[in-house]
């Protein structure tokens, strides 16, 4: 009987047999995360929130107590995709003080004669701007149904925070870009039929409701 010969490969030692575990570890453990994320959108969304990954705007809860005294000129960016709809930002730009509290107002007027539900997305450029641009308020990710021939004027409360002063990758940009786009709402079907027989109510970043027929 013929005997297979014996492999040429050394053993591993202990400490290539721990290094090779923690990979294979890593590696699942990574790779389960990025695979989850991208099947469940709403977890995708907190995930970026809350680390301000590709430049998502992060979600606060209050303004910091510290304000310092070096200023920031923010844009404002609106645009509108596969919609009959007129969106853009009432200010160009402001300028803030890092952890000082911002307001800045959008306007979206629906140009179609039928109501249609949109849902804004967000980020902020540069990209390492995301895990320090957090807003307290504002309309994005909820579905906004707007009737036809309506105009409504949404505003939105942010702040950046002093911690980005400190980042080498940006305390020395004196400059960020807030970006919205509309797409149409993936859930707009029930939306619309319910907006058709009812008055809509449009949330409020203060605590009313959006201003229509402007």
């Amino acid at each position: 009987m013929s005997q297979h010969a014996p492999s040429s490969r050394p053993p591993l030692t202990p400490m290539q047999r721990r290094n090779r575990k923690v990979a294979i570890i890593c590696g699942t453990f990574f790779f389960g995360m990025i695979g989850a994320a991208y099947a469940s959108v709403p977890l995708y969304k907190a995930f970026c929130q809350l680390t301000g990954y590709d430049g998502t705007v992060r979600k606060a809860d209050a303004a910091p107590d510290t304000v310092l005294d070096r200023k920031l000129t923010i844009r404002f960016d609106a645009n509108v995709r596969d919609l009959p709809w007129t969106f853009k930002a009432e200010q160009a730009t402001q300028v803030v003080k890092i952890g000082e509290t911002g307001l800045a107002y959008f306007k979206v007027t629906n140009n179609s004669p039928n109501a249609i539900t949109g849902r804004a997305v967000y980020n902020v450029v540069p990209e390492s701007a995301g895990a320090y641009f957090q807003k307290i308020q504002c309309f994005c990710f909820s579905d906004q149904t707007i009737k036809a021939g309506e105009t409504v004027e949404f505003p939105v409360v942010y702040f950046v925070d002093p911690k980005y002063a400190d980042d080498f990758e940006t305390k020395g940009a004196g400059e960020v870009t807030l970006s919205y786009t509309y797409y149409p709402s993936t859930e707009a079907t029930a939306a619309q039929k319910t907006a058709e027989l009812e008055p809509a109510n449009h949330p409020s970043a203060l605590g009313g409701t959006a201003k229509a027929g402007l």
